[in-house]
């Protein structure tokens, strides 16, 4: 029997906690090495091709892999694919705190995402069931759920500048060991065992999936490096990969992904959107990160200072104001105004100068930028979930979850690829280091802004809503 058959488990409101604890440490296994990036190119002798694998390592495996870890939770029960995958989060967390060679470290973030990927969909899938009993319920945490989400990645930056320049960059994943195993314990006393269900894992496709992904970014992360010919090669074996996904979908019988569920209204447009929301962000902060370190000489500390403004602005806004916000004027709309003002931040990002300040060009864009996402993300959220139907609720919630994490991999390793060309070819032509460097960054916050700006013209072309969107409940009730 499910939970919503046996009613409200009395241990809900520790579990949920145990939850969001597991969510904000996922999320924020994402941004918390941003600011430690140039403390590990120093010692462990990355460039600034290799540098962003620490980012993508973690992301290309926890996006990969999120749909199996769904298809997983479903056969073994969600409780005990969760403690799993923070086993795994936690051993590969202490690897990479020790790790002497980049390889190391590369090799151990993968495994994160790779755990990560095991949690997160168990996770979602106890706090539905803790709560379907109660839909009032259900809303309120779902609310505590993606609040966690957003604090975990802009609380990341803070922690990882506190952590850099008072203890190491070690900290940043051996921070994980103790909270993982705490998180371990609980799991036994306050989680929900659920229930299992009969039937097969679909490994080739994961496989595929996970290895077109990988394939498409590191293709993307050496273009600048490799002829144009071996990265269209790399890009169609790519793309021949994921083919071969959709049709290993379409002729299982238990696949991961029922293609079926692309039929449901908004949901093709929404993880779109999703994707290209994930393709701007994050190279924000990326970037944003390089250009108070590297630029401005601002110190690991003095980066999460300078970045806590944003921090606590979307902390804020998530759990305070984008639910009344998305009541009134609508998940489309808000999409539309978040992914719009995300683009004149980045927009004012790219005209930062060599000589600037964090009061004259940081601040403002920031706050910008944090009121763009915390505008964007639930609603895009709720347009790629709304229309599912009530079975398909899980599957709809990892495929958005992965969208977002692929266009964050994909857009960073474009922008990336894109800020090397340009300060290469400044460089050559013999301009200052500095200057090279900062315009490559401006060339990668212009990128970032055009893919923000279209992902608001796609959704405001794309995505249907009904009449009612402008109704608080239709909109709470959407997002549940």
């Amino acid at each position: 029997m499910t939970q919503s058959t046996l009613g409200a488990d009395p241990r809900r409101w520790w579990a949920l906690f145990v939850l969001c604890t597991a969510q904000f440490l996922v999320i924020l296994d994402t941004s918390i090495v941003g600011i430690a990036l140039p403390a590990l190119q120093r010692a462990l002798g990355f460039d600034a091709a290799g540098l962003q694998w620490i980012f993508n390592a973690y992301v290309v495996a926890f996006g990969g892999l999120l749909l199996l870890g769904g298809r997983l939770a479903d056969l073994f029960g969600p409780r005990r694919l969760f403690a799993t995958g923070f086993g795994v989060l936690t051993l590969a967390s202490l690897v990479a705190g020790i790790a002497t060679t980049g390889t190391t470290l590369l090799i151990a973030r993968a495994v994160q995402g790779a755990g990560a990927a095991l949690i997160a969909p168990a996770a979602l899938s106890m706090v539905m069931s803790l709560f379907a009993a109660r839909p009032g319920e259900l809303r309120k945490a779902l609310g505590f759920w993606g609040a966690s989400a957003a604090a975990g990645g802009t609380a990341g930056v803070f922690l990882g500048g506190v952590i850099t320049e008072w203890l190491s960059w070690r900290w940043t994943f051996l921070l994980n060991v103790p909270i993982g195993v705490l998180v371990m314990l609980a799991t036994t006393a306050w989680l929900p065992r659920g229930i299992r269900q009969r039937g097969r894992v679909d490994l080739l496709g994961a496989l595929t999936s996970t290895g077109g992904l990988a394939l498409a970014v590191y293709a993307i992360v050496t273009a600048n490096v490799a002829s144009g010919a071996r990265t269209a090669i790399l890009l169609a074996i790519s793309a021949g990969l994921f083919l071969v996904f959709a049709l290993l979908q379409r002729a299982r019988k238990e696949p991961l992904v029922p293609l079926a569920i692309f039929r449901a209204p908004n949901l093709t447009a929404g993880n779109i959107v999703m994707a290209l929301l994930g393709a701007a962000w994050i190279p924000m902060w990326f970037f944003l990160n390089m250009y108070v370190q590297e630029v401005l000489g601002f110190g690991a500390f003095e980066s999460g200072l300078a970045l806590l403004p944003m921090t606590f602005a979307i902390m804020f806004l998530m759990t305070m104001a984008t639910e009344k916000v998305v009541g009134r004027i609508g998940p489309k709309s808000a999409l539309v105004i978040g992914l719009g003002v995300l683009g004149v931040a980045l927009g004012l990002f790219s005209r930062m100068p060599v000589d600037g300040s964090f009061l004259a060009n940081v601040l403002v864009p920031s706050l910008l930028g944090a009121i763009g996402m915390s505008l964007a993300y639930i609603p895009a959220m709720i347009t790629s979930t709304m229309g599912a139907r009530p079975e398909q609720g899980g599957l709809a919630s990892g495929l958005v979850n992965t969208t977002y994490q692929v266009g964050s991999a994909i857009g960073l390793a474009a922008m990336v690829a894109v800020a090397g060309a340009k300060t290469s070819s400044l460089t050559i032509a013999g301009a200052d280091r500095l200057a090279a460097l900062n315009s490559g960054f401006s060339a990668a916050f212009i990128g970032a802004g055009v893919i923000a700006v279209g992902g608001a013209v796609l959704a405001a072309l794309a995505i249907r809503m009904p009449r009612a969107e402008t109704s608080p409940d239709a909109a709470a009730q959407s997002r549940a």
